[in-house]
């Protein structure tokens, strides 16, 4: 369906979006240290581009919510016989099983199934989960503000975090620009915080339709194999925070040294 503007991933200038249609058309958005919801990026893989491309992500659109769960561990509470009602310690466990899900508006040429990679709808047969034979990544990305870019570290040229922290080229949307030459921006690019899904299996696409409701939503559901930031290597040093023994806050129960 290379006519399809509606499912037709294109990468214009290093903007990745999943379609050319209306339902792409953009707006600005209000500067404040808020995080806003206009400015979350969502990126799956589009039916219609192989990897060999070089376009392997690209923006959803009409994504009315978005979450992830499973992002919690539980406790076990250590005591020992004799000293009396007093824990221990307590002892994490292993991180409960990650997912997502997301609502999205479904049209007659673009569905759920082919925005996350999968030969559905106008495209192929897809039409349920045991159809679907592989998974796919997604990712989050929080934009900043002008405020947000102005003020995080590094921004006058230090030294700053820059793992999972990458910039969105917004050059390609081609805004008007003022005649003054000193009221135009030098670049058009934001910073943003990566959250990389890695390896999301289906678990659910379904939508209902009520005659008391003019448009039809449809709910997905993943389970995700991990979450990173999508450029750090993880392992047994990782630096986290809250390490007393690298000179961070932490808890009294574990000073930097001994008394």
């Amino acid at each position: 369906m290379s006519k399809n503007p509606d499912q037709n991933p294109q990468n214009v200038g290093g903007f990745d979006m999943q379609g050319t249609s209306e339902i792409y058309k953009f707006n600005t958005s209000p500067n404040t240290r808020v995080a806003l919801s206009q400015k979350i990026r969502l990126l799956a893989p589009t039916y219609g581009r192989d990897a060999r491309s070089g376009l392997k992500r690209h923006q959803l659109g009409v994504v009315s919510a978005f979450s992830y769960d499973g992002n919690s561990r539980s406790t076990e509470g250590l005591r020992g016989i004799g000293f009396g009602d007093q824990l221990a310690e307590l002892v994490p466990s292993v991180q409960d099983n990650p997912s997502l899900s997301f609502s999205r508006a479904l049209f007659y040429l673009s569905n759920a199934y082919q925005s996350i990679g999968f030969a559905g709808g106008v495209d192929g047969p897809v039409r349920t989960v045991k159809h679907t034979r592989w998974p796919f990544d997604m990712e989050e990305q929080i934009v900043f503000s002008d405020i947000a870019d102005n003020e995080s570290d590094g921004s006058g040229g230090g030294a700053a975090y820059t793992q999972g922290v990458v910039d969105v080229d917004y050059s390609a949307q081609n805004v008007t620009d003022p005649n003054v030459s000193a009221f135009k921006y030098p670049y058009k690019k934001h910073k943003a915080i990566l959250t990389y899904f890695e390896t999301c299996w289906l678990h659910s696409i379904g939508h209902s339709v009520d005659i008391g409701t003019a448009h039809i939503t449809e709910e997905v559901a993943c389970g995700v194999t991990d979450i990173h930031d999508g450029f750090s290597t993880y392992g047994e040093f990782l630096s986290t925070g809250n390490n007393p023994y690298l000179n961070q806050v932490a808890s009294k129960r574990f000073p930097a040294s001994r008394p």
